[in-house]
């Protein structure tokens, strides 16, 4: 994925209110370089970007999206400090041989190199069968909204729908705690492999003038 044009600074510290503003205004950050773009080129052409956000009280979980909470329910979810070691590595590169093309490098890419210390607070959200990690979603945490960075997890369990029920683990710690608006990052207006997070209602996405409450093409699951 290349941005057509894109918009970029460098900040080591924002405050949770300041999160809120800039996710409201469509930027996202890996480490201390925040960005935002309207378009990009991916081997299928030119995609057209849509950031996205979902109300946190009036979200109810699709009967899929059950299906995957139960699926689950055998697993130990923790919410605690982020932290990158051994352990997170090694998932995360094996996480990465999933995909053909924008294959990341390292968790430090979408971390930084001291996420203990800013640009902004985030929490780790981790899954555990028995003391075995098997999936890790990184959520930075404003004033009254979260915002998901990264999430991966061990293919040896891709069918229990990892990537999805981390999103939803996430979206139970924003009701927990009060927020607002949980944002998931960007997706295409045309189909993609992000298509799964339009399927989590009531979904806004931002045109880039406003946010509008409308349904986004999002295939079959």
């Amino acid at each position: 994925m290349q941005p057509v044009e894109h918009e970029h600074f460098v900040s080591w510290s924002q405050s949770p209110e300041q999160m809120d503003v800039l996710w409201e205004k469509g930027w996202r950050h890996f480490g201390p370089i925040f960005y935002r773009y309207r378009e990009a080129w991916t081997n299928e052409g030119l995609r057209h970007v849509r950031p996205l956000r979902i109300e946190v009280a009036n979200f109810s979980p699709s009967k899929s999206q059950r299906r995957t909470l139960r699926k689950n329910r055998d697993l130990e979810v923790r919410v605690h400090a982020v932290e990158i070691d051994a352990e997170r590595t090694r998932l995360f590169d094996i996480h990465k041989l999933r995909f053909a093309d924008n294959i990341p490098n390292s968790l430090e890419d979408f971390l930084g190199p001291a996420p203990q210390i800013g640009p902004s607070s985030m929490v780790e959200v981790a899954a555990y069968l028995g003391k075995r990690l098997v999936a890790a979603s990184y959520l930075d945490v404003g004033g009254t909204s979260v915002s998901s960075i990264y999430a991966f997890f061990d293919p040896e369990f891709e069918d229990r729908r990892l990537g999805v029920a981390t999103m939803l683990w996430e979206l139970i710690y924003a009701r927990n705690t009060g927020k607002q608006w949980h944002y998931p990052g960007y997706c295409y207006v045309e189909p993609s492999g992000y298509d799964y997070k339009k399927r989590f209602q009531p979904m806004y996405y931002y045109d880039w003038d406003g946010w509008e409450n409308r349904a986004l093409p999002a295939g079959e699951e």
